[in-house]
């Protein structure tokens, strides 16, 4: 009689797979819902690209991209508006301090948001990986635990007892074979 069985190990691998997946699905799920929140926080201020943007002009800002944009044509128009110079290189008492000083408020919070989009990409990211991980980890289980294996009989055994360690064993008797032979064919005399 011939019985499979699971070992200890891999029913742990299985479990630990099973729990890689689980926190993968939470982690595509969270990063989701970030990605979310954000691109809605960001829609509600209902910032628009400037027209004279290199991309996305007049599109509402909801999406990492148009946010770079609207940030980069926010620093060409401060330093448009401050002859080249950037907040840190102006005079205390120049008038157009205050508006590249917005300027460089305004691109910290549009960065910021590129920020915790590429973040909530992340955790989307790794949250696929861990499902492969624990896809992986399962299926190398399952193969192992099929390997284990055992055979038990009654009366006496077709094995060989087991050679004790250090003793050289002798290479296998020859066998017989269980079949006749095929009969001769041909004329007969």
């Amino acid at each position: 009689m011939t019985t499979t069985t699971t070992t200890g190990s891999s029913k742990t691998v299985r479990v630990l797979g099973l729990l890689t997946i689980i926190f993968g699905i939470i982690f595509i799920i969270a990063g989701g819902v970030t990605w979310g929140a954000v691109a809605s926080n960001l829609a509600a201020e209902k910032i628009t690209v400037s027209d004279d943007a290199q991309a996305f002009g007049g599109q509402l800002v909801d999406t990492p991209w148009e946010a770079w944009f609207q940030a980069d044509i926010i620093n060409t128009h401060a330093l448009e508006a401050s002859d080249g110079k950037t907040y840190a290189e102006l005079d205390q008492d120049d008038p157009t301090r205050q508006t590249v000083m917005t300027a460089s408020f305004l691109r910290a919070s549009l960065f910021t948001s590129v920020v915790a989009f590429g973040v909530a990409l992340l955790v989307v990211g790794i949250g696929v990986v861990f499902i492969l991980i624990g896809w992986a980890l399962r299926k190398a289980a399952a193969a192992a635990g099929v390997a284990t294996s055992s055979v038990t009989s009654t009366g006496s055994s077709a094995y060989p007892d087991p050679v004790p360690a250090g003793r050289p064993t002798a290479p296998p008797a020859p066998t017989t074979p269980t079949t006749p032979p095929p009969a001769p064919t041909g004329p007969k005399a």
